[in-house]
């Protein structure tokens, strides 16, 4: 197990083991979440969080709504081409 020290600034010391396994380069951004047993470092998202509603509304479509038989179809029907392309 590494151990690290606090600097009087506040900063650890990641070990470079550690920073190798992770592929943490300087400048990695992380979030420090508050466990009630110590700090857990995770790396930062680099996409804010957003949901469905957001995300769904940005596309642009005009059409009716699918039905999940019609997406089932569509899907079946594109992993056929995907295989016949492997032939």
């Amino acid at each position: 197990m590494a151990t690290t020290v606090l600097s009087s600034k506040g900063q650890i010391i990641i070990p470079n083991p550690i920073r190798t396994v992770h592929r943490w380069e300087p400048g990695q951004r992380f979030e420090a979440i508050d466990t009630g047993n110590g700090v857990l470092l995770k790396p930062a998202s680099p996409f804010p969080k957003t949901d469905i509603e957001e995300v769904a509304s940005c596309l642009p479509y005009s059409g009716s709504a699918k039905t999940l038989a019609d997406m089932d179809k569509a899907v079946r029907q594109s992993a056929e081409e995907s295989n016949h392309d492997r032939r």
